[in-house]
């Protein structure tokens, strides 16, 4: 089975919180016990998961990423968006979770973020689960 969320974001830099679409998914499923899988299908955006509690978390990452990897530099590519196809890269375009009692195994402090780095756009997440 695999669920789509649609996501929009609002700015070119973006972490948007998903962790309650899938925990609804994980829900509409009836699923106790199993994987989930995350994935976006796009070459400029990632998903991880991180610091949920506090939002200055993402944000620092969004600026080292930045630091790492500026908007501008000796890009060959001619869209003007390679920044984000290397963060892509560097993030990841999934994650995997483990599902018990019916909800992401996530620390306490975690969450599964939706990475922008090209918007803003509307995309999509694939959410797969696997049954145990």
């Amino acid at each position: 089975m695999i669920r789509y969320l649609n996501v929009k974001s609002k700015m070119r830099n973006e972490f948007v919180d998903i962790t309650e679409k899938v925990h609804e998914i994980i829900r509409e499923e009836g699923i106790k016990s199993g994987l989930c899988y995350i994935y976006t299908p796009h070459t400029t955006a990632a998903i991880t998961i991180n610091e949920g509690a506090d939002p200055s978390v993402h944000h620092d990452i969004q600026r080292a990423l930045e630091r790492l990897i500026p908007f501008e530099s000796d890009y060959q590519h001619k869209e003007g968006n390679s920044d984000a196809h290397i963060k892509s890269t560097l993030v990841g375009v999934s994650t995997t979770a483990l599902i018990e009692d019916g909800r992401l195994l996530l620390g306490t402090w975690q969450a599964v973020y939706f990475c922008e780095f090209d918007g803003p756009r509307h995309r999509r997440v694939a959410v797969k689960i696997i049954r145990d």
